[in-house]
């Protein structure tokens, strides 16, 4: 019997193609999506990529914020006018690479976090602490920086 790879290990990316129609061409099922269908394999955890169908370049991150945009202006927004304008802010500045970081460590923190949320095993009281210990240190990372509430 032989060893699986670490290749085998990894999931395989599943391949998204756009066409210069704005049409989104699933290559896993040989049909065409939607938006709607790409924010449920973000929401399934599905390791895919979306490429441009002429020149082969990677356009996911573009997708994904056009489906952040759609979501925002659907329903109650999650980003705040000050919030994205502090965000703007760091584009730009010396330290813009370290703030994508500090996003995503914070934004895994709180899906570390749901996992014990969702099972009951956190109070209001435990969550209340440690949304407000979060808000914290986020105010004194941005105040370091001149950025203040």
């Amino acid at each position: 019997m032989s060893k699986p790879s670490a290749q085998d290990a990894q999931p395989k990316e599943r391949v998204i193609k756009k066409y210069p129609n704005r049409r989104l061409y699933d290559t896993d099922t040989s049909s065409y999506i939607t938006l709607a269908e790409i924010k449920q394999l973000v929401m399934d955890n599905e390791t895919f990529a979306v490429r441009d169908a002429k020149t082969g370049d990677d356009l996911t991150r573009s997708i994904l914020l056009q489906i952040i945009l759609e979501e925002e202006a659907n329903g109650t927004p999650m980003f705040t006018t000050p919030v994205l304008s502090h965000i703007i802010r760091f584009y730009g500045h010396a330290m813009q690479g370290f703030m994508g970081g500090y996003l995503e460590k914070n934004m895994q923190a709180l899906m570390d976090m749901q996992v014990p949320m969702v099972k009951g095993v956190m109070n209001n009281n435990m969550f209340t602490q440690m949304q407000e210990q979060m808000q914290k240190q986020t105010e004194q990372f941005l105040g370091t920086f001149g950025i203040k509430r």
